[in-house]
């Protein structure tokens, strides 16, 4: 389903150093990996302009310029801003330093740099009006589990914990790296986070449930292709492809 300028601001997380995909892409940061002679990044922003995104935030570290030299200030019809870490702040400490950029109090998408899934948000937004999350994170149930973090839920669909991101062989329904979060969603853990670094998954989300936020998960049984292995960056030419038709 295409949506024309449903939401305003996406993050897209792309500043990890990638070291398990060194193998395959010694020279880039992992978001502008080649697939199909495209970064991967491009396939990203492609769906989610689509989706009705009007404005991304690119959260960038390793490398940057490659990101930033690239792409410059507009993708498409869409302006780019990139908040540029210093020092390498975790997927967590990335979030709060591209938050400082943000506008307005409206809701907003957050995405992983390394993940592909085609979530429908339209869909999404409507189930996190729903249940009046605070957070919604997109999740996917998948065939076997040893890379992820599991994630267990209420009767309600509220995320009741999630496993540490090493992944848990027992666990099948698993985070898929695609959040729609409420503008003061962190407020308060700013200032830690910034200074040290913190993961988004191991860190952040625990502490706000801890602190009794709303956290609802929205099954999806979208595309889904995480590129940070090999083996699955090899798969994502074929997956990309497909979806590009």
């Amino acid at each position: 389903t295409r949506h024309e300028g449903i939401m305003s601001t996406a993050i897209i997380l792309a500043g990890g150093l990638g070291t398990r995909l060194r193998s395959e892409v010694p020279d880039l940061p992992k978001p502008m990996a080649p697939v199909n002679e495209r970064p991967f990044l491009s396939y990203l922003m492609d769906y989610w302009i689509g989706q009705g995104v009007s404005r991304i935030v690119l959260s960038i570290g390793y490398k940057s310029h490659a990101i930033r030299d690239y792409y410059g200030d507009r993708y498409r019809h869409v302006e780019l801003q990139y908040s540029v870490e210093e020092k390498p702040l975790g997927t967590g400490g990335g979030l709060l330093l591209a938050l400082q950029q943000m506008q307005g109090g409206d809701d907003f998408l957050v995405l992983n740099g390394d993940t592909f899934f085609a979530v429908d948000l339209g869909v999404l937004m409507e189930c996190h009006k729903h249940t009046g999350s605070d957070v919604t994170m997109a999740l996917l149930d998948v065939a076997e589990n040893d890379r992820y973090g599991g994630v267990s839920m209420d009767s309600n669909g509220r995320i009741a914990s999630l496993d540490s991101s090493s992944g848990d062989a027992g666990s099948n329904r698993v985070n898929g790296g695609v959040y729609l979060m409420k503008r003061d969603l962190f407020d308060g853990c700013a200032v830690d986070g910034l200074r040290q670094g913190c993961s988004l998954e191991d860190d952040l989300f625990p502490a706000i449930l801890k602190d009794g936020k709303n956290v609802s998960g929205y099954l999806s049984s979208g595309r889904f292709i995480d590129i940070g292995v090999p083996k699955d960056y090899r798969r994502a030419s074929t997956l990309l492809m497909e979806e590009a038709q």
